[in-house]
């Protein structure tokens, strides 16, 4: 009896786990595990982007402005660079080329403002005209007499109420001025140090990203690379777009060409948006100021310029500059605009660009890296 007790006791110790065996047991399975790693990293990353965006909103008076400059620093830089090659000291070459600007940023604003105010009385009388016309469609089409005079009356009456309500908002659209001139005094004043001190800039900045020197270089100039290849690329098909639509507004007869074609070239810096935005106000002055034939047209116009004419000369415009698909040009235009405003909206793209071409050089470094090893010899004895 006694040896039989002692055996079940034996067996029951030999069923009972050590500690650390239960700890084992009891552990998650790697792949949970790595599951969860990703998860708090993900949630560690949204955090971080929602407190930078919301840090960014409270600082937006001056963060607008210095990445406004940054970015065309960034694109105007070379010429900086050129002229200081040809004996022009960096600083007063930075002035010149800020005066340029200035002066080009001004002498479009007069070009744009006095062109419409010319044409303002006369765009007037026939978009009344116009009203006229789209009610005799609606009626054409079966609508019937009185729905079309309605519809036409409620269009005039929105479009009369609103003359009282922007002079109640004239005080806003003041304030609004002055925050444009502070925008654009700031800016003005990143841009010229930009301009001047940007390589002792870029390299404190490589000097603070905590990577080897090279590699921070190398970051940099894909960045700078992505950034003036996409705008050289915007600009050709914006300057395409403008010739298109001047050339289509002149063969029609639309008033405002010149005005019509500088609108159109501005508005191709906003992706996707400014360039509807543009054939938008094209087809109304067109509307207004040369008939319905003349709108028709400049329709068609304008989805040739923005259709299938672009889908031409975008391959070339943009060559290697992004290196990504369109679809993702889109989805990552759009998000940036919804995050950021009209600075995601603009800067989405080339920096989605550089962060591929950053991976991609990071894999290229690694498979030379792997290669190396592999080839190494190995040692004999």
């Amino acid at each position: 009896m006694r040896r039989r007790g002692i055996d079940g006791e034996d067996a029951i110790a030999r069923a009972q786990l050590a500690p650390h065996e239960i700890a084992g047991l009891l552990s998650p399975p790697a792949w949970l595990r790595q599951f969860g790693t990703t998860a708090w990293l993900a949630v560690g990353v949204t955090l971080l982007m929602v407190g930078t965006i919301w840090l960014l909103s409270l600082t937006r008076t001056i963060v607008g402005p210095v990445i406004t400059a940054a970015v065309i620093a960034a694109v105007a830089s070379p010429l900086v660079a050129r002229l200081q090659r040809l004996g022009l000291a960096r600083g007063f070459g930075a002035a010149g080329l800020l005066v340029s600007i200035v002066v080009l940023g001004v002498a479009v604003v007069v070009i744009v403002l006095v062109g419409v105010s010319s044409e303002l009385d006369g765009l007037r009388d026939q978009l009344a005209a116009a009203k006229q016309t789209i009610a005799g469609w609606l009626v054409d089409l079966g609508v019937d007499a009185a729905t079309a005079q309605e519809a036409k009356d409620d269009v005039s009456a929105a479009a009369g109420d609103a003359v009282p309500a922007l002079l109640e908002g004239l005080w806003g659209s003041l304030r609004g001025l002055s925050s444009l001139v502070v925008f654009l005094s700031l800016t003005t004043l990143s841009l010229f140090f930009l301009l001047k001190d940007g390589p002792l800039i870029r390299r404190w900045a490589e000097s603070h990203m905590g990577l080897p020197g090279p590699a921070a270089h190398g970051i940099g100039e894909r960045v700078l690379q992505s950034l003036r290849g996409y705008f050289v690329g915007v600009t050709f098909v914006a300057a395409f777009n403008a010739l298109v639509v001047g050339i289509g507004a002149l063969v029609l007869g639309v008033p405002l060409a010149g005005t019509i074609a500088v609108i159109t070239f501005l508005g191709a810096y906003v992706p996707y948006l400014g360039a509807w935005g543009a054939g938008a106000f094209a087809v109304l002055v067109a509307l207004g100021g040369a008939g319905t034939d003349a709108a028709v047209g400049m329709v068609v116009i304008q989805l040739l310029a923005n259709g299938l004419l672009q889908q031409l000369v975008q391959p070339i415009a943009y060559g290697a500059a992004l290196g990504i698909h369109p679809l993702a040009v889109l989805v990552v235009t759009i998000a940036g605009g919804a995050l950021f405003g009209a600075v995601g909206l603009i800067l989405a793209a080339p920096l989605t660009s550089a962060a591929s071409r950053i991976a991609g050089d990071v894999r290229a470094h690694d498979a030379s890296a792997a290669t190396a090893v592999a080839n190494e010899p190995v040692p004999v004895g």
